[in-house]
């Protein structure tokens, strides 16, 4: 099948773009710069140039494909509202350039949901105060006859080339001469490598119904203080407790216990991770080098 890729060349997009190809699909990926369309054709990939903001260009993406997988995201935490509306404005022109064919449309959400302590799962509801627009936005298309699946990826998307939550927890820690974690440590953080996200996202497109909440969850929840004493030893730090306050615009999500679980993803798509867990991949030259 020929399926439009959006954030193709981006940590979690050009893993799938490379187990699409693996399996056999032709894949088109958007690219908004030079660099990420020659990304993209070293992957053995077409090329589509546009952007986010570029509605035409998603809409033209879209209407010449078999479906899409949308993994493209502003990520620019400082104004993560402005981000958020840019997402939902390009599952609007991608779901509408889909309306009335019943392709599918595999869109990215977080794991960050309501579950007041307990383990969450793919029934529950996203946190308002936290979530993208991305599931509010793509799942009324159903109705449409677009099928839509979401997928809901956890705080921790690891792996060789990760420039999101850890490696800034690593920059923390070096600059402050201590590998924290807030409180006794004991939240916890679930955790996928970007190999086991990406084969999520195609058994999604694949074969996920109309509708369907996807976990990509390897690991339902790694305490923060392992997290951290992994840090610590690879720095050469004290691992101590530290308020919410020292991880800046980070504390928020840090201090957060998320154990989620992926059970009825693994049942409904046959998905099974099976990369490195997230404290063996940092404690390794993908995170510290060497």
């Amino acid at each position: 099948m020929k399926i439009f890729v959006t954030g193709a060349s981006g940590f979690v997009g050009s893993a799938v773009v490379r187990e699409l190809i693996q399996a056999g699909h032709e894949v088109v990926g958007l690219a908004r710069s030079d660099a990420n369309a020659r990304t993209i054709a070293e992957a053995g990939a077409s090329v589509h140039r546009g952007s986010l903001e570029d509605l035409d260009s998603l809409q033209r993406g879209a209407a010449d494909s078999d479906g899409v997988i949308h993994t493209a995201f502003v990520h620019d935490f400082s104004n993560y509202a402005a981000s958020a509306e840019v997402d939902g404005r390009a599952i609007e022109a991608l779901g509408a350039a889909l309306a009335g064919s019943g392709r599918p449309l595999v869109v990215t959400s977080g794991a960050l949901v309501a579950s007041a302590g307990s383990i969450a799962t793919e029934d529950m509801p996203t946190d308002a105060s936290f979530a993208r627009r991305s599931e509010t936005t793509a799942l009324p298309f159903v109705a449409r006859e677009v099928r839509v699946s979401v997928v809901r990826l956890p705080p921790t998307v690891h792996g060789a080339g990760d420039h999101g939550f850890v490696p800034e927890l690593i920059r923390i820690a070096r600059d402050k001469g201590v590998a924290a974690y807030v409180g006794d440590g004991t939240n916890r953080w679930p955790a996928v490598h970007r190999l086991d996200a990406a084969r999520a996202y195609r058994l999604a497109f694949e074969k996920a119904p109309a509708g369907t909440r996807v976990h990509a969850i390897a690991e339902e929840g790694i305490p923060t203080r392992e997290i951290a004493a992994v840090i610590g030893k690879r720095l050469g730090v004290p691992v101590a407790t530290r308020p919410v306050e020292h991880f800046g615009w980070l504390g928020p999500f840090f201090a957060r216990d998320l154990p989620t679980s992926s059970e009825k993803t693994q049942k409904l798509l046959g998905w099974r991770p099976v990369e490195k867990s997230l404290l063996a991949d940092l404690d390794s030259a993908a995170y510290f080098g060497g």
